[in-house]
């Protein structure tokens, strides 16, 4: 069984999307509901992937999916934090210049 978890957090006007564990098929609909539910909540989403480990094609559309549907709705989705592996699948496919925020802005706050 794959360890996949999901945290959601409101901080000032936006919502976090913390990600943790190994995101592929078997979460896909963890993954997506915890995206929709924050791009239905706050008109700012920045989904934080400093916990995960893998990343697989799923997890990618996932990821656009929710860009989009942020998009639609007049709303952003910016992902940090994402590191080896995650961060070179994210490099490869383009999807980390898509979904990467304005300079200094949309982190999370520690």
């Amino acid at each position: 069984m794959t360890r996949f978890e999901t945290r959601t957090s409101v901080e000032a006007g936006r919502v976090v999307v913390v990600l943790n564990g190994e995101c592929d098929l078997a979460v896909r609909d963890a993954l997506t509901a915890a995206l929709t539910a924050a791009v239905a909540s706050r008109p700012v989403v920045v989904v934080d992937a400093g916990g995960l480990t893998f990343l697989d094609s799923t997890g990618l559309h996932g990821l656009v999916t929710a860009y989009h549907a942020a998009r639609r709705e007049g709303g952003r989705l910016h992902l940090v934090n994402a590191t080896g592996a995650v961060a070179n699948v994210l490099e490869l496919t383009g999807v980390g210049d898509l979904l990467r925020p304005p300079i200094d802005d949309d982190r999370p706050q520690s």
